[in-house]
């Protein structure tokens, strides 16, 4: 295992910079996921600390060993890509085998290792197939057998999923989550899927446009977003957000916001004036909530366990509610959208949050 220290890193491509100033510890033995929209610097960063991709400025350090110099063959890492890269003409056994006789390593080594990740990843049967032979789920296993054999101080994981069907998705991050466990190796993963974030990582990082907009653990990043662009990117389904006003009220900010009646909040900055407020879709309450409006149905998406409403207020302004799945609702009825003050998110003209009181004294 090993931790990995980025400091002000940056990558420019001529004259265009992509990535600036960028500064992140990974710690030893965390299943850390580089997050965010497509162009944001999340897989440029990664081939940067895997020495694929030369950085402009800044230092990568592996174990306190700066590494900026040392080819990517040096590192002591693996990486597994989107695609598979499987060799064709080889069995699964010899797929897993070859890098290890290219780097000369006795065969009984090369044998321990290739039985040890085929046991891990639970491919025995298939180890006398060939790439063609085998389904893509098998395959990104042995894509990633691949990489354990090579038994390597850091894993890189480049969207290895994002050929896969929604189905095997899910089972394969199940398996993933299972191998990091089993392992306990530094893991770092890159995904435009929140939801692969959410439900792998020990810690996530969301990047915009080669900057890192927060850095936590999912819990944090869902109920703390630090501004309206990590709050907006993370949850499924999307949050709610509402132009208010802030003002100094009795014993907090009183919020006024279109539809709803006012209410306060104990937030600690009294001087705020334009906020964006946001609520998550399964913090409304259906025919429930102190804060309350009658809404129209414009929307039914029934999902089994659960329910998305997608409800119009009076002023016009859409909300998308969740809940549970055993009441009826149909497209066209009247129905009460409610929430409590201390289900809110509060933003400020900058887009930076305003935090509560009792959100300082966690901190």
């Amino acid at each position: 295992m090993a931790g990995l220290t980025l400091r002000n890193v940056e990558k420019s491509y001529g004259n265009v910079t992509v990535m600036s100033g960028l500064n992140l510890d990974i710690h030893d033995g965390e299943f850390l996921v580089l997050v965010g929209p497509s162009g944001c610097g999340k897989s440029t960063l990664l081939r940067m600390i895997a020495g694929l991709e030369e950085i402009s400025d800044g230092t990568v350090a592996i174990e306190n060993t700066i590494v900026n110099d040392l080819p990517a063959s040096k590192r002591e890492l693996s990486m597994v890509f989107q695609s598979y890269a499987l060799y064709p003409h080889m069995s699964v056994r010899k797929n897993l085998a070859f890098g290890l006789q290219n780097l000369k390593m006795p065969k009984a080594e090369v044998d321990r290792r290739v039985d040890e990740a085929a046991r891990v990843l639970q491919i025995g049967e298939l180890m006398d197939r060939k790439p063609r032979q085998l389904s893509g789920g098998q395959k990104q296993r042995v894509a990633i057998g691949r990489a354990i054999v090579r038994e390597p101080k850091l894993f890189l994981f480049d969207e290895p999923l994002s050929n896969l069907d929604a189905e095997l998705r899910v089972q394969m991050r199940v398996e993933l989550a299972s191998l990091y466990s089993k392992l306990g190796t530094t893991m770092i993963y890159v995904t435009h899927d929140q939801v692969e974030a959410m439900t792998m990582a020990t810690r996530i990082v969301v990047l915009r446009k080669g900057i890192i907009e927060q850095v936590g653990t999912p819990h944090e990043l869902y109920t703390r977003p630090a501004n309206l662009f990590v709050a907006g990117f993370i949850g499924s389904p999307k949050i709610n957000m509402f132009s208010a006003k802030a003002t100094k009220g009795a014993h907090g900010i009183h919020i006024a916001m279109p539809d709803f009646q006012d209410f306060e909040i104990d937030g600690l900055e009294r001087t705020v004036d334009d906020v964006t407020v946001c609520i998550r879709p399964e913090a409304f309450r259906p025919n429930g909530g102190s804060i309350s409006v009658n809404a129209t149905i414009d929307l039914v998406e029934y999902l089994g366990s659960e329910i998305l409403l997608h409800t119009r207020l009076p002023s016009g302004q859409t909300v998308l509610m969740q809940t549970g799945g055993k009441a009826a609702y149909a497209k066209g009825q009247s129905i009460t959208v409610g929430f409590e003050p201390g289900d809110v998110h509060v933003f400020d003209h900058n887009g930076n949050r305003v935090p509560f009181v009792r959100e300082e004294a966690l901190a």
